[in-house]
């Protein structure tokens, strides 16, 4: 039976979850999925399509779509530790939430995914890997052995999180960040991009470099251009 399928949000990491759903529905050889629309809170988007598919409304409508099943796409360097407060105001249950798996990536069956995850185009899970639920890992990721990653994570292309990591909820890594193994890595932080993560990293901090070191508080603002960062 086809699922009615709901995206939330309209960005870039939306339309390559529309993509794999449809790469899904290419090697299943027929429907699995249908999606039906786009939620998205710009008033702007509405009426509008992308990627062909319609922008519904806004995200508090969802749960006005009863039969559709739903999953999110919302999350960036500058709202990522924000992603479960953007998820708890649609009001939709836990069990509405949809896996997305490309038939790209592979995971280990001795590893565990939680309700809500997309795995993008030859994303690895490694054996005795956990990850929580609305987790996003974009193209080229690898998770190893036994490492964890926190709800509300995003993992960007090309990551590496070596074995036994311990990633916090809401955290960002950023492109081609790589971890080193048995690290743990506390919640709402962000990884910058290519940064080489050496040691823990305490809760709710921006880390750069190789090796990684910390460059301010994740919720403090950037700061201006042309000043001088710590």
């Amino acid at each position: 039976m086809t699922k009615k399928l709901i995206i939330l949000g309209t960005g870039g990491n939306c339309l390559d979850i529309l993509d794999a759903v449809g790469e899904i529905n290419r090697v299943a050889g027929e429907g699995v999925y249908e999606c039906v629309g786009f939620l998205d809170d710009d008033e702007s988007l509405r009426g509008t399509a992308r990627g062909g598919v319609e922008v519904l409304g806004a995200l508090d409508v969802a749960r006005k779509h009863g039969d559709c099943f739903f999953v999110n796409g919302i999350g960036s360097p500058a709202n990522f530790w924000r992603k479960g407060e953007i998820i708890a105001r649609t009001k939709v249950p836990t069990e509405r939430f949809e896996t997305i798996v490309h038939p790209s990536a592979s995971v280990s069956g001795s590893a565990r995914l939680g309700r809500g995850c997309v795995l993008l185009a030859n994303v690895v899970i490694a054996s005795g890997a956990t990850v929580g639920d609305h987790v996003i890992l974009l193209p080229n990721s690898v998770i190893s052995h036994d490492a964890a990653i926190g709800d509300y994570t995003c993992v960007a292309g090309g990551v590496c999180v070596s074995g036994g990591v311990t990633v916090g909820p809401a955290c960002y890594l950023g492109a081609n960040a790589a971890i080193r193994g048995d690290v743990t890595i506390g919640q709402r932080c962000l990884i910058g991009m290519g940064s080489v993560v050496l040691k823990n990293v305490e809760d709710n901090r921006v880390v750069v470099g190789n090796p990684a070191r910390v460059l301010r508080p994740t919720t403090d603002p950037p700061p201006e251009p042309g000043s001088q960062a710590p």
